[in-house]
């Protein structure tokens, strides 16, 4: 329908041509009538022009779907009302989803915190360790540790060991196996 033939009708009547055709034409022409209501009272509440625009364009949409639910004696109060509590609906949204990304953001740092911490921790622990273990080397007898360093820290086999330092294979089974106990007892004393 063309907006010459619309133009002519009174809120009422537009409304009730919507209801009767469900041609949204006849909406449109409300809409273009009270645009700069609609667009004002959206710039009252949330102050920011593409937020207005946006909230306009919703307000149309549910334009469409509110004319048919409701019976509306005047529209131009009504429209007020709409735009107004679409607003501030809009607004707590708004303003909840902030508080949530907020909360959320807070939460992020308290676990990149407690994550750094933990990892730092961790990291303490094991430089802990190995500063316990090297003293603990150093604590060992002599064959002991000859056969633990060359075993472990140079990864050497048992036949290696005992070729470099003439001790029978047993033998170094052995400094290896009561070293590792005597490291293992050390290093426990030393972290309580």
């Amino acid at each position: 329908m063309s907006s010459l033939k619309t133009n002519h009708l009174n809120d009422s009547e537009l409304i009730s041509s919507y209801k009767n055709s469900g041609d949204n034409t006849f909406v449109g022409e409300l809409y273009k009538r009270y645009t700069h209501l609609i667009f004002g009272v959206c710039m009252k509440y949330l102050k920011n022009e593409d937020d207005a625009q946006d909230a306009s364009i919703q307000i149309f949409e549910k334009l469409l779907i509110d004319l048919k639910k409701h019976e509306i004696q005047q529209f131009k109060a009504w429209l007020h009302m709409v735009c107004k509590n679409f607003c501030l609906m809009k607004l707590r949204s708004d303003g909840s989803k902030q508080k949530h990304f907020a909360e959320m953001q807070k939460d992020f740092v308290v676990v990149m915190e407690n994550d750094y911490e933990l990892h730092l921790t961790i990291e303490n622990k094991k430089e802990a360790q190995l500063n316990y273990m090297e003293e603990c080397l150093k604590g060992l007898n002599i064959e002991q540790k000859i056969c633990v360093e060359l075993f472990y820290l140079q990864e050497k086999s048992y036949q290696q060991v005992a070729e470099e330092t003439n001790f029978s294979m047993n033998n170094v089974k052995s400094f290896i196996q009561n070293g590792k106990r005597n490291l293992k007892n050390c290093i426990e004393t030393k972290s309580k």
